[in-house]
């Protein structure tokens, strides 16, 4: 555990909470976090992180090109059996 210097906090102007939501936030948005080590890490539920993400617009899923690549690929297989 990481102990946060209160003079840093107070002058980022932000809580020990707010922080580790901001970093559990960003490392969701890296994939290093799956929702539920993020919302973990903030100290927060599941539920409560999928809202903060929404506030700050940010996917609950991630769809990537290739994802999509992939999905035609088997719907085109799928049409031809």
């Amino acid at each position: 555990m990481v102990l946060l210097d209160e003079e840093i906090l107070h002058e980022a102007n932000i809580s020990e909470a707010e922080l580790l939501l901001e970093i559990a936030i960003l490392l969701f948005q890296q994939h290093r976090l799956t929702l539920g080590k993020a919302a973990r890490l903030a100290q927060i539920s599941e539920a409560q992180f999928e809202q903060r993400l929404a506030q700050h617009n940010i996917p609950r899923y991630f769809y990537e090109m290739e994802d999509l690549d992939l999905d035609l690929n088997t719907l085109k297989k799928m049409r031809q059996s």
